[in-house]
């Protein structure tokens, strides 16, 4: 096993430098189109949870060959984006332990580790705030770990509002040491790992009807939107990170989980929110006038996604 299979992350446009010509062609066009055409507004990218994605397997996959170790989370098929992605049958015992008393009548969120709270590489930083030393393979390797802006007071905040989980499609032997110099408040009540993930056509989801928590109270914040294709409108979409220090994606969502921590239910504000209300999209502008009583009407949203949410072959 090699370093970079223990943590799933999306490609860094900076490390695809040096690269021979083409190799990373496909990965930094794919994070210059989202960087381009994603629009600064939380509510703007907030709305791109609610299409239908259908995930593609990697080129070469056969039955007969185990799931990667390093998850590719992010390449989407081209077609049809409305399709239904199957949910599979929840659990006979779920990945969650019983709601403590603490967090009685709190909705659950759920949130990711690479590219959303922190970004790690095996290549020396220089700022790097930790530096968490990994075995494979019989030796030691460091990695070091960069934290987003603002991520202790996103943290703490979460924390006093939410029952907070956090989710990751790495391995344990290096997620779990993360998250212990992370969080030093004890905000997590629970770490679900690699193990926790669904496989499915080439990718790690996570399945949250897998939790054993009503999806109505559940929201998962997560950079890949292909780690929620089975619940897009349980998802708080954010922009992968991987070292602009005056970032302040967390702080701009600090004020929006306030108000949701205060709703029935997750879907209610989103509901309320997209009714009658032009937002845009990836620059793509949409109104949203009637929904249907079971839900979200996709015929509604028309959002544009970045060339590497398109492509078969180039993950971001």
């Amino acid at each position: 096993m090699d370093g970079p299979a223990i943590i799933t992350q999306v490609t860094n446009p900076k490390e695809d430098e040096g690269r021979a010509p083409g190799a990373g062609e496909k990965a930094s066009q794919c994070n210059v189109s989202l960087k381009k055409q994603r629009s600064r507004s939380i509510l703007s990218s907030f709305f791109c949870c609610f299409r239908d994605y259908n995930v593609e397997a990697p080129p070469g996959s056969s039955p007969g060959v185990l799931p990667p170790l390093v998850e590719e989370n992010g390449g989407l098929q081209k077609g049809d984006q409305r399709q239904i992605i199957p949910i599979p049958s929840p659990p006979a015992k779920y990945l969650l332990p019983e709601v403590t008393v603490l967090d009685y009548g709190k909705k659950c969120v759920v949130i990711d580790l690479d590219e959303t709270l922190v970004h790690s590489s095996f290549k020396p930083i220089s700022n790097a705030d930790f530096i968490v030393p990994v075995e494979i393979d019989g030796t030691i390797h460091q990695v070091y770990v960069l934290k987003r802006p603002h991520v202790d007071e996103f943290l703490q905040r979460m924390g006093q509002l939410f029952e907070c989980v956090l989710f990751t499609a790495s391995l344990a032997k290096y997620a779990d040491p993360v998250a212990d110099l992370l969080d030093r408040w004890g905000v997590f009540r629970a770490r679900l790992f690699r193990e926790s993930c669904v496989f499915h056509r080439g990718n790690y989801v996570k399945d949250l009807s897998r939790l054993g928590r009503e999806l109505s109270k559940v929201i998962i914040v997560d950079n890949s939107p292909a780690s929620y294709i089975f619940h897009p409108e349980n998802a708080v979409p954010v922009q992968s990170w991987f070292d602009d220090m005056t970032d302040t994606e967390l702080l701009d969502l600090i004020p929006f989980f306030e108000g949701l921590s205060q709703e029935d239910d997750v879907y209610s504000m989103l509901h309320r929110l997209c009714t009658g209300y032009p937002w845009s999209c990836s620059g793509i502008f949409f109104a949203a006038t009637v929904l249907p009583p079971n839900g979200i009407d996709q015929r509604l949203f028309h959002c544009s996604l970045p060339l590497c949410l398109r492509s078969e072959s180039a993950h971001c």
